[in-house]
């Protein structure tokens, strides 16, 4: 009996259906559960539902390690990717002091700088989450067959303005608790008391919340890279799945 082909599926081949023997409500039967597979190089076929979950899982694994790595001494500090230095626009008080033997006051502010930061970074782990969850198919399909940062890239749009919001009170209460603030006025406080200097003081709050920010999202970054290439790196059944063996 002549076959005829009804509907053309996208990411797969066309379903050819017996016209006589089938009904409309089997057509469209047979639509739906080819929809509902989609199929990837690296992973096989997966389902929708396992996509969601296995992007959502993969996510909350990043950033919950990513959180921590920050969230603790030296999170920051040490590490020279994310370390927070002097403002650009203070480079000249960083040189100046150096120069007349106050390096110590200028290292005791980077310090405290990356300090509120580590301290400040496990408030990002909730918002986070939220957007994780709010997370649809579309989105999860742009993720998994994207860049390596594609997740990263996701929850810096989802999450970066609530994110900000968030952490420069945190911040504050962070740069005084850890002696920031008094750092900060020791040194923009001997600097401009040289002669013949141009007095600046950058935004302190600011300043740290948006590198704190940087950090913690190239932190993101580098939990998602190790996610996607290295197989060690996937804890449960579903990501190895999702994102290969």
């Amino acid at each position: 009996m002549k076959k005829i082909t009804y509907l053309t599926i996208a990411l797969t081949t066309l379903i050819t259906i017996d016209a006589s023997a089938q009904g409309w409500k089997s057509i469209t039967k047979k639509a739906k559960e080819q929809t509902e597979k989609i199929t990837l190089p690296s992973s096989g076929t997966l389902s929708q539902d396992e996509v969601g979950r296995g992007l959502k899982e993969a996510l909350n694994q990043g950033v919950t390690k990513g959180v921590a790595q920050l969230n603790k001494k030296d999170g920051y500090l040490k590490d020279p990717q994310i370390k927070i230095p002097m403002p650009d626009q203070a480079k000249q008080v960083e040189e100046k002091l150096r120069a007349l033997g106050q390096g110590a006051k200028v290292d005791e502010a980077i310090e405290s700088m990356n300090r509120a930061a580590e301290d400040a970074a496990a408030g990002a782990k909730d918002i986070f989450v939220a957007a994780i969850k709010s997370m649809t198919l579309t989105d999860a399909m742009s993720i998994l067959k994207g860049e390596d940062d594609a997740a990263t890239n996701y929850l810096n749009k989802a999450t970066n303005a609530e994110l900000t919001n968030k952490f420069k009170p945190v911040i504050k209460v962070s740069l005084d608790k850890v002696g920031a603030t008094k750092h900060w006025k020791t040194v923009f406080g001997s600097y401009n008391k040289l002669p013949f200097v141009t007095k600046v003081n950058p935004d302190l709050e600011d300043y740290v919340t948006q590198k704190a920010l940087t950090g913690l999202f190239i932190q993101v970054a580098k939990e998602e890279l190790k996610i996607r290439q290295d197989p060690t790196a996937r804890a449960t059944d579903l990501l190895k799945k999702v994102f290969g063996k």
